[in-house]
């Protein structure tokens, strides 16, 4: 086990918080002070560092608890503003899932389709504090003779309401283009023939997992800002892939560690939460989500202080390639050549463009770091941390 010179433990930095003495920073400032005073000294002095991710997040949604109506049912379908949940849960709960498009959506049949509205925008909808109608059929047992029922429901009229994203905060992902000769529709947005642009989607820097490369202070319990209230990370999210290729200093150059997060949707917000419609492939749900890293040592000092110069990710083509699944890069870039608004692609400069928000990102982060400072957010103590091979 690595000797540190610098040892806290989440205890005191917690005591830290409620006493009003901690000092937090952001990932981005954080990239100074550790380049200035060296990892050691600021350890020494800076407790925790705050992240913060603002994008469309496609494996999110939320469990719904609607209530017992008069006579009961047993839901087997359930519609909310006409787009459909899962009711295989139990009487009366149900999941809607983030990317499910309303019941009458034409689709792609007129292409590229709209997707104007489906999973996300009823998340977001609820959140805002609108009336949502609900309907529901079951087939009728004893104990729930009802077939049929509908009524408007708010968030503050159900009795539960749980944002569970099964996969959030991807740890890097692709820089996609198109080297087709046609204007192709992914969720990596619209891409234009011949590597007209290049999309790519994290917050770099100040992403929440670039911050902990290998994951020693986020698992279960990892308390986290979550669609503008508190959550908290539950386990590793679904294509969780922690054995990827990594740079020296641990930051993985593909698609790598993921999340899974739940929390209160009535504490949430629908700045936070919002509903996307993506031309052309589906509907989805932009999620905010930010971390804040314990700095228990001048390890973490030093992981809390990479740069977009020293993130790299790989550029692959989503006309043709990625839909069949050939794996082939065309190439590597930094996150600060694609924050630059251009890239190199065989010798020509191809215009980038950010599906994540660096300005809400940066917010994000700068609301926990108030948070924390002002006591109103303890760091939660993972129980066990991500899974992860070094």
């Amino acid at each position: 086990m690595k000797e540190h010179k610098i040892n806290k433990t989440y205890q005191e930095i917690n005591k830290k918080i409620s006493s009003g003495e901690v000092v937090v920073v952001t990932a981005e400032e954080m990239i100074d002070i550790v380049r200035d005073e060296g990892p050691v000294e600021a350890a020494t002095r800076i407790d925790v560092v705050t992240t913060g991710t603002f994008a469309p997040m496609c494996s999110s949604g939320a469990f719904i608890n609607f209530g017992h109506s008069v006579p009961t049912i047993k839901a087997s379908k359930v519609w909310l503003n006409n787009v459909p949940a899962y009711g295989g849960v139990a009487a009366v709960d149900c999941y809607v899932g983030a990317t499910e498009p309303c019941e009458d959506d034409p689709l792609n049949k007129v292409y590229p389709g709209e997707f104007n509205y489906g999973g996300g925008h009823v998340i977001q909808d609820l959140v805002a504090g609108k009336e949502i109608h609900l309907k529901a059929t079951g087939y009728g047992t004893t104990c729930y003779p009802s077939r049929m029922i509908e009524k408007k429901v708010s968030l503050d009229s159900l009795p539960c309401a749980t944002l569970c994203n099964p996969r959030n905060g991807y740890q890097n992902y692709n820089c996609a283009v198109n080297l087709t000769k046609k204007t192709v529709y992914t969720y990596m947005g619209a891409l234009k023939p011949k590597a007209g642009n290049a999309n790519y989607c994290s917050a770099g820097q100040l992403s929440p997992l670039f911050n902990d490369p290998y994951y020693k202070t986020i698992g279960l319990g990892t308390r986290i800002f979550l669609g503008g209230g508190t959550g908290y990370v539950t386990w590793s999210g679904t294509q969780h892939k922690p054995s990827a290729q990594r740079t020296e200093k641990g930051i993985p150059v593909t698609p790598a560690g993921t999340l899974f997060v739940m929390g209160d949707l009535k504490g949430m917000s629908p700045e936070w939460l919002t509903g996307a419609s993506i031309q052309g492939y589906g509907c989805s749900i932009s999620v905010g989500l930010g971390i804040p890293i314990p700095i228990l040592n001048e390890e973490m000092a030093q992981y809390t202080a990479i740069s977009d110069e020293e993130i790299f990710t790989q550029i692959i083509d989503y006309g043709s390639d990625y839909g069949n699944g050939i794996s082939k890069s065309y190439g590597q870039v930094s996150y600060a050549e694609l924050r630059s608004g251009f890239i190199k692609l065989d010798g020509e400069n191809v215009q980038t463009v950010p599906l994540s928000s660096m300005v809400k990102a940066r917010e994000i982060a700068e609301i926990l770091k108030q948070r924390i400072s002002k006591g109103e957010f303890l760091l939660g103590e993972p129980q066990f941390t991500l899974p992860v091979q070094m």
